[in-house]
């Protein structure tokens, strides 16, 4: 039973989402602490006076061994979760990760064992499962209203800044491809929609003519079969121009059943934005400024939401709210859970190596093994 005591929060990382976050934590009225750690100073300091924080530090272990501490946001850069989340489950707070939950596979595996052994309440960020449209499928599909789901098929393009953004602020870009680091939003919005199924076999191809030069794909198109034989193919493109008019995510996915079928559009090009003035990137972070201005905009692109009067309003509002209501009172959530997180590291792995060894994989127990070894060639 939630006793309703005050949530000490730390934010680890007071970038884009960790300052979106940390805001709305200033404003929930059982949250009593907020700390802060970024290893950029200047930054860490705004975001300090910004949301009235109560403390700051550059290093991690300093701030998750502070008494007040309770929950903690993990929103540093992809590469670097797995420090200050051990950190984090060595203090038993409870956890919010933004996705994915590592970027190496044993380091995944570590964090995944350590949340269960501690019996840790750990959430990912896969944050469009809070979007509207995608709860109301999610209930559809739970009263049976197609009958048995056969058939997925799913659709992503991106913005190449998100790409470029991403593996300029590191060497180890490895395992940042586009199925890793923005195809799980998609893998994993079709593995919660087909909740009851586990991926059997996963082929897939790539291809990295544009931003190779960058150390990462272009594309990655792949086919799962399920244990009961239903067949979900999905592909994702993070390699269009910065000009493209989506900020950064545009998602379609079809999902066909016995008795129905349920057609998803969330291409955000019902809105449309045309101006002789540059408008504004849904992706940049700080340091980053995409060549060229665009000057048409797909409205509502942006996945965390869209901004009205100095706030945002939108999934990541609900996502990050609905956690504290969590965290305070109990309530029950559709967050991704550490189990899903790594689940669906797993698959995203899974499709990079069929698509490295041009083959068919089976997803065995002894998967992770295998997607080392072929990772090792």
């Amino acid at each position: 039973m939630n006793n309703k005591k005050q949530i000490g929060l730390a934010v680890v990382g007071c970038g884009t989402i960790g300052r979106i976050r940390a805001i709305m934590a200033r404003d929930y009225p059982g949250i009593g602490w907020i700390g802060l750690c970024d290893t950029n100073e200047s930054l860490g300091n705004k975001l300090l006076q910004d949301c009235d924080a109560d403390y700051f530090t550059k290093d991690y272990n300093e701030l998750l061994k502070r008494p007040e501490v309770t929950a903690v946001i993990i929103a540093t850069d992809e590469n670097h979760h797995f420090g200050p989340t051990m950190a984090a489950i060595e203090a038993n707070a409870s956890l919010f990760i933004e996705k994915p939950l590592a970027t190496d596979l044993l380091e995944s595996r570590k964090v995944f064992d350590a949340i269960t052994d501690a019996k840790i309440d750990a959430v990912l960020g896969y944050t469009q499962r809070f979007r509207r449209r995608f709860l109301a499928v999610k209930q559809k599909l739970n009263d049976n209203n197609i009958g048995e789901v056969t058939s997925v098929v799913t659709r992503a393009f991106m913005n190449s800044m998100v790409p470029i953004a991403t593996v300029r602020r590191t060497n180890e870009r490895k395992n940042l491809t586009p199925m890793v680091v923005s195809g799980t939003h998609s893998l994993d919005m079709s593995l919660w929609l087909l909740e009851g199924k586990s991926p059997k076999t996963i082929f897939a191809q790539s291809v990295d003519k544009k931003l190779q030069s960058h150390g990462t794909k272009d594309s990655t198109f792949g086919i799962f079969t399920m244990d009961d034989g239903t067949i979900f193919s999905m592909n994702i493109s993070w390699a269009l121009p910065t000009v493209w008019p989506g900020s950064v995510y545009g998602l379609e996915i079809g999902i066909v059943g016995t008795e129905g079928v349920i057609d998803i559009e969330d291409t955000h090009r019902d809105l449309v934005l045309a101006s002789t003035k540059p408008q504004g990137h849904g992706y940049n972070p700080s340091g980053f400024e995409p060549s060229t201005a665009r000057h048409v905009d797909f409205l509502t692109s942006y996945p965390p939401g869209d901004i009205y009067n100095n706030q945002l309003w939108g999934p990541m509002r609900e996502e990050t709210n609905s956690w504290f209501q969590r965290l305070y009172v109990g309530t029950d959530t559709p967050h991704a859970s550490a189990k899903d997180g790594h689940k669906n590291l797993v698959m995203t792995m899974a499709m990079d190596a069929s698509s490295k060894i041009g083959e068919k994989i089976e997803i065995t127990d002894d998967i992770e093994q295998e997607i080392l070894k072929i990772q090792d060639l």
